[in-house]
């Protein structure tokens, strides 16, 4: 059974950091890309970063591009989303999904990514 569960959010002042984790079972990473999503709001959901099943290569949004850094502990079973320099407008909730058609993040700069399991979601409020 394939499940994937974040932690780690809350709340944060503005120019703080966190960090996000998303623990998968019932698949191997090495099959797959894993990515982390956000949704505020009224707004869309959007990708924020992708892994690829080999950690060779990764995606990162613009607006977190710089301040946000993907990896993963495959002892366990763990991708990570570290987070600095947060903003408000990184207030939203937090899934991380796996790629259900791709190894790569290549997908993700074409927003063409396929995500076919999805975690609950963990919240993050940057706020003064």
């Amino acid at each position: 059974q394939v499940q994937l569960v974040e932690s780690g959010g809350g709340m944060v002042q503005p120019g703080g950091s966190l960090r996000l984790s998303c623990v998968y079972s019932g698949f191997t990473s090495d099959d797959y890309a894993i990515g982390w999503f956000r949704q505020a709001p009224g707004k869309e959901r959007e990708a924020v970063s992708c892994l690829s099943s080999w950690a060779d290569n990764t995606y990162y949004a613009d607006s977190v591009k710089g301040r946000f850094t993907i990896s993963r502990d495959n002892a366990k079973n763990t991708v990570y989303l570290q987070m600095s320099s947060l903003k408000p407008e990184d207030t939203a909730v937090y899934y991380c999904a796996r790629d259900g058609i791709v190894r790569n993040c290549s997908p993700y700069y074409s927003g063409s990514y396929s995500p076919d399991y999805w975690g609950q979601g963990t919240q993050l409020t940057v706020s003064s």
